[in-house]
């Protein structure tokens, strides 16, 4: 035996007691300074059977990279690569974790938990941080946009940096840095809120100079200059700051994660994909109180990519994450050939997406035809073949259509989830609340809501991130708006609006049946609902109340703003406040659309537009 394992084995002796009850094995860990890594996968690698409860006594864990399991990965909306697990589960019937409130700690470029094929799997009482988070930040002193520099005083206790060549260099761990300071955007000082007007921006400062009180004067043309006393946070380029998801759960059935709180991450929260099942309960995704960062997970707190079952996220908070509170989506594919009358090439279209498990035999898909967006002919698939990360070829049990053509799209109709997000909070971040993207049963209900752009998008996407797809059911009711869309770009308080190539149509209906109901609405500025290309939409019984919190950023628009819609019910909203543009509608919108018993605002005439 190599000494490094007998090492390890005394090591589990100590810390680590393991036994079994019935066919589950349980393994028991107590606190222990040091890096755990090592031990906990040699414990993990000594399980026989197929289902394990892991049971942490109170405490501390430290882990670090070093001897993590180490695997290529492919996981949607991150960089892929050789990753580095510290929890990695896969192939197990059933996973336990027990936390008992327990603080684990992170250090470097580290993947948390994995669970693969898992199914049954419940965490529960986990506090997830890392030592020094993967930011750099500094509190704006000076600006001078004449001249294109800023002054910053640099946090330094708790962060890694340096100044190399005129450039800050970060996080500066493990020989690890980004190539640029990258996306940057301003937070409130007191707060802790994204900056009120601001513009999320791509950084790469001409040189930077640090001055004898060690402050850091950086000379860059900027679109928008922070406003002197908020925080600038910066996370490094598009396409190297998404190591991986505190929690990837992909090709997993039945999951539960309970009491579980990320405090940091290196991309986003939570991430499933290609799962089935998925509740987040009395969880969070937000900052340790008491620190003096900004940012919690450098992407969304949640995020789920052709998740099928119910997704229910209940009683939990998300804040101060770089994205998204959660965005629930399909993917599409591009046709690229027909191979023969039964088999098509398809191609993954985003570079985040590379690798993903787009379908597999046995689902449905749908074929869309350019230039309809809508969902047309359903075919099963009968196998597929895999050519690299990016092609691969889908064999149909019945013929394809006789009308696909290279351009087309195909959508899994199989691998689509109900969504259920009630009793949470979610603010103080960079993006929207809530995306949607699925056409099953959605229900946003009681949530405490605060967004930089929109608190609620519907955009489904043939252009970009190929996201799919149009909604046919969703219910938005009960819920509490506070000051949405902050951000210096025009936003709506819930926006409609697909994103689509330019070979498909600009005018027919893609999101169908979405009911925005019994809401409370309090907003500085006067955009509410903008919708476009959409049907069957219920706007009633909101109350709308303007606040005087911020000067408004675009007080002429419309409250309620359509385009390429039919059959639109606009009755029984309140809106109390000084006198605003209420309801624009297009020739085509105005054709189907009721309004009736609305108390403080009416149709603006197009001659006043």
């Amino acid at each position: 035996m190599c000494d490094y394992k007998k090492i390890i084995l005394q090591l589990l002796s100590v810390f680590v007691f393991s036994f079994s009850v019935n066919a589950e094995e349980v393994i028991v860990l107590k606190p222990k300074k040091g890096d755990r890594t090592l031990a906990l996968r040699t414990a993990l690698e000594q399980v026989k059977g197929k289902e394990i409860k892991l049971v942490f006594e109170k405490g501390t864990y430290f882990f670090a990279p070093d001897y993590a399991y180490e695997e290529d990965c492919y996981i949607t909306n991150h960089e892929n690569g050789i990753k580095k697990i510290a929890f990695h589960l896969q192939d197990f019937d059933k996973v336990t974790i027990e936390g008992n409130g327990s603080d684990f700690i992170f250090h470097g470029q580290i993947l948390p938990f994995q669970f693969d094929n898992c199914k049954n799997v419940s965490v529960n009482g986990i506090n997830v941080d890392w030592d020094i988070p993967f930011s750099f930040q500094g509190e704006v002193i000076e600006v001078n946009p004449k001249e294109e520099w800023r002054i910053i005083k640099p946090f330094k206790e708790g962060f890694s940096w340096n100044l190399k060549g005129g450039a800050i260099v970060f996080p500066a761990i493990d020989g690890f840095n980004f190539s640029i300071l990258g996306s940057t955007l301003p937070f409130n000082k007191t707060t802790k809120a994204v900056t009120f007007g601001a513009i999320d921006q791509t950084c790469k400062p001409n040189r930077v100079e640090r001055l004898q009180n060690g402050n850091l004067k950086i000379y860059e043309k900027l679109k928008y200059y922070p406003p002197v006393g908020s925080i600038v946070h910066s996370k490094g380029k598009k396409g190297e700051n998404r190591y991986a998801p505190a929690f990837h759960i992909i090709r997993s059935k039945d999951v539960v994660l309970d009491k579980v709180i990320v405090h940091h991450a290196l991309g986003m929260g939570f991430l499933a994909e290609k799962s089935e099942n998925i509740t987040i309960k009395n969880s969070g995704v937000y900052l340790k109180d008491g620190t003096d960062r900004v940012v919690s997970s450098l992407a969304d707190a949640t995020h789920f990519c052709n998740v099928k079952g119910n997704i229910l996220i209940e009683n939990s908070r998300f804040e101060n994450m770089l994205d998204d509170g959660t965005n629930v989506h399909g993917t599409y594919v591009l046709v690229d050939e027909i191979v023969d009358e039964k088999t098509v090439r398809v191609k993954l279209a985003h570079f985040q997406q590379t690798g993903f498990e787009f379908a597999g035999k046995g689902d449905e898909m749908w074929f869309i035809h350019v230039p309809s967006p809508s969902r047309a002919e359903v075919n099963t698939v009968d196998s597929v073949e895999i050519i690299n990360s990016t092609f691969s070829e889908i064999s149909f049990q019945e013929n394809l259509p006789i009308t696909l053509r290279k351009g087309d799209v195909l959508e899994n109709k199989t691998w689509n989830p109900t969504f259920t997000m009630r009793g949470c909070e979610i603010k103080n971040h960079r993006a929207r609340n809530i995306v949607l993207k699925t056409p099953l049963k959605t229900v946003i209900e009681n949530n405490n809501l605060s967004s930089m752009m929109s608190s609620i998008l519907f955009r489904g996407e043939t252009y970009y991130w190929f996201e799919s797809g149009g909604v046919e059911d969703v219910l938005i009711q009960n819920n509490t708006f506070t000051n949405c869309a902050t951000a210096g770009k025009e936003h709506a308080v819930m926006w409609i609006t697909p994103r689509l190539g330019k070979e498909f149509s600009t005018e027919e209906v893609y999101d169908k049946g979405i009911k925005f109901i019994n809401n409370t609405i309090n907003t500085f500025d006067a955009r509410i609902v903008r919708a476009d290309r959409t049907s069957d939409l219920l706007i009633k019984g909101n109350t709308i109340t303007k606040t005087t919190d911020f000067t408004p950023l675009f007080p002429d628009s419309p409250m309620f703003d359509f385009v390429n819609c039919e059959k639109v019910e606009i009755s029984n909203n309140i809106y109390k406040g000084p006198k605003q543009n209420g309801i624009l509608l297009d020739d085509k919108s105005s054709k189907k659309v009721k309004i009736k018993d609305n108390k403080g605002f009416d149709i603006i005439p197009k001659s006043e537009m």
